[in-house]
């Protein structure tokens, strides 16, 4: 119908560009390319400056948490003899590298500081006879527990978090990026609209 305005299309995608063009003078650049090439900067600049801060910081905290763990482990922990009630299942692979990395689970008697014998479960060796002693770790009231945590295993932990934190940073900085891009995006498409409205008449009405 005559004088109906068609609706707006959205414009192109941009078309590719050298590096750092919204920074360039440009007669086709709009305000919003600069707003985001400046809030690109400054998210980048953020995050170079806050990420080191935040590995650090809870580096360290995740340290001293795990020094604290390990020195009450080495408290309340403590090796002894196991002496296994049944014999442990056999490998079906005997000699094989795979069976001397298997560990089967299977009830132990073991005597606590206090001089009580008490059943607990650990894991061993494939093919070990009741009987057979074998050495682990075990909590002050007897039951099997893992070794305390090493200098090594504190220092690994510790790393891992202070890692997390940096790449948390980063991903921050990436996200608020991205959605600003988008909004920035819906509202050029807003303001190609209204462009649309006030020149598609003189497009489309008869003279």
């Amino acid at each position: 119908m005559a004088g109906e305005i068609p609706p707006a299309q959205p414009p192109p995608g941009p078309p590719p560009r050298p590096l750092l063009w919204r920074w360039r003078p440009n007669p086709l650049r709009r305000r919003t390319d600069t707003l985001q090439a400046w809030f690109g900067l400054g998210v980048l600049v953020a995050v170079l400056a806050v990420a080191p801060v935040a590995a650090v910081l809870v580096g360290d905290a995740a340290r001293g948490h795990y020094e604290d763990t390990a020195r009450h482990q080495n408290q309340t922990r403590h090796q002894t003899d196991a002496t296994l009630t049944r014999d442990a299942p056999r490998h079906p692979e005997p000699g094989s590298d795979e069976e001397k990395k298997t560990r089967y689970p299977v009830d132990v008697h073991v005597v606590t500081r206090d001089g009580r014998v008490r059943t607990t479960r650990t894991e061993v060796q494939p093919g070990l006879t009741a009987g057979n002693t074998v050495r682990i770790w075990v909590t002050a009231d007897g039951e099997a527990s893992e070794p305390p945590l090493t200098r090594k295993e504190v220092r690994s932990r510790a790393m891992g978090w202070a890692l997390l934190a940096a790449i948390g940073v980063a991903l921050t900085g990436a996200a608020a990026h991205a959605l600003t891009g988008l909004a920035l995006r819906r509202r050029n498409l807003d303001e190609w609209d209204i462009a649309w409205a006030e020149t598609a008449p003189r497009w489309t009405t008869p003279t």
